[in-house]
Formats: C-alpha cells, structure tokens, sequence
C-alpha cells in the first residue's frame, strides 16, 4: 500500500498540464465588489494529496513469481515511483503501462498507475485502475482520489456514494477529510454551495496540531464563504490559514482580494 505524505500537494502547480474539468462549477452568486482573486475557480480547485512514498511490493501479490522476475519487477516499480515523486508522469506511464497489464493481479502495480493516469488529467483509465486497485485489496485509502476523477469526469452521484462508504469505512483522519473536501466540492459543482459549507463545517475545524490537510479544510470552507458572499467568515478563513502555513497555496492573493472589510 502507497501512503499519501502530508504536505506533498500544496496546490494546483501542474493543473496547466492536465485538462480542464468536463463541468464547469456554476457562477457565484454576486456579493459586494472586489478585486477578484488572481486564479479562475477551476485552477484553484484541491486536489486530493496523491504524493506518495516509493512503492515496495507485497511479498503476498508476487507469492510463486520467479526470484528474478520479482527483483526486476521491483526494480521497475521503485524506477516508476522515483518518477512520480519527481512528477516526471510521463515517465512513470511509460514504465507502468506495460507492467500494468503483465501484472494485473499486483495492487502495487495497479495504484501507482492509477494515479500517475490521474496526475496526467486522464480521469477514466485513471477511475478503473483505482477501481481495480480497490477491488484487489479492499483499502480506502485512495478512495478520495477515485472520488475526484468522478467529480472530474461530471459523475456527481458516483462521488456521493465513494464519499458514503468512506465515511462509513471509519478511515484515518487524513483520508477521511480528503474525501470530505472531494465531496463538499462536488455539492458545490451542483449548485448547492450551502450543503458544502455545512459538510465542510462538520469536519476537524479546530485540531490541536494542525496537519497539512487540516489547511487544506479551511482553504477550501473560506473558498466556499468567499463564492456564496459570506466575506468576513472567508477572510477569517484564509487568515487562519496563513497564519499557520504563510506560503499555503495562493492564501495571501485571496486574502487581499478580500480586502480588510473596514468599509
């Protein structure tokens, strides 16, 4: 199993790369004049965090396979994640796509190259192969991702029901609230901003150690405030987090986009 390593995503530094999302998120309503922030709503959208360590294979999903075609296997997959890291993702395909269809039955094989599909912007192939890495080993831990080519892909009931059985899958806190924000913004893709505040609001708003995705919470809920007009509690918002993390994401462009509200 891949973990996800907090502080990897700090934002949509390769969204020029991959191409835009099928639905578009409908128009805010107007509140009161502003200097408009500098990134469209599309480029400021949160990514799932996807950076992982290098994978190591399950001795259990390579059980009867030759020593040496085990170690070159390995060999491949520690190559492929160096890339990934390195966000070098067409690099990384080029050694996956053989090895994922060789090895469909090695989950290892499956995740990494599902999510390299999905760092590429290639949301279907990237939807099946985490599918497939679901299915082989029953984990949730890559199911905000799988959420997020949904949403990416228009299919808003399909995130709804990843985001019921993560939920009812009691996972770590940091997969949990990645799949929170997946959701939250796929109510928002819908038209329902004020459901996505309140699912947001419901999640870990006030921890005592504040971890990567905790930022990335608040980020999103003060991006919400700001679409739906609610300018105090989005300059709150995004105050807290630079206050935690200054260099978060764009957080000082929104901020003075907001202005200080004295007027």
């Amino acid at each position: 199993m891949l973990r996800p390593i907090p502080g990897a995503d700090r934002g949509d530094a390769y969204a020029a790369k991959v191409p835009e999302r099928q639905n578009r998120r409908p128009e805010p309503p107007q509140g009161p004049q502003r200097a408009k922030p500098s990134a469209a709503p599309a480029q400021r959208r949160r990514r799932p965090n996807v950076r992982l360590e290098l994978p190591q294979l399950d001795p259990a999903s390579v059980r009867g396979m030759p020593t040496s075609e085990q170690e070159r296997l390995a060999r491949r997959l520690r190559d492929a994640g160096e890339d990934f890291l390195a966000e070098r993702f067409g690099d990384a395909l080029s050694i996956l796509r053989p090895l994922a269809s060789r090895y469909a039955a090695v989950a290892e094989v499956q995740e990494l190259y599902g999510l390299t599909l999905y760092r590429l912007g290639r949301w279907t192939a990237a939807s099946h192969r985490l599918e497939h890495y679901e299915t082989l080993t029953r984990s949730v831990d890559q199911l905000p991702v799988l959420a997020d080519c949904y949403r990416a892909l228009g299919r808003l009931n399909d995130v709804q029901e990843v985001w019921d059985r993560l939920r009812h899958a009691d996972p770590d806190a940091q997969t949990m609230t990645e799949g929170r924000i997946v959701a939250a913004g796929a109510l928002a893709d819908e038209g329902r901003p004020r459901d996505a505040i309140r699912l947001l609001e419901a999640g870990p708003l006030r921890p005592k150690r504040p971890g990567e995705h905790h930022l990335r919470l608040w980020y999103a809920l003060a991006d919400l405030y700001d679409r739906v007009g609610d300018l105090q509690r989005a300059r709150r918002g995004f105050a807290r987090v630079a206050d935690v993390e200054p260099g978060f994401v764009d957080v000082h462009d929104r901020l003075a986009a907001l202005g200080t509200g004295d007027g």
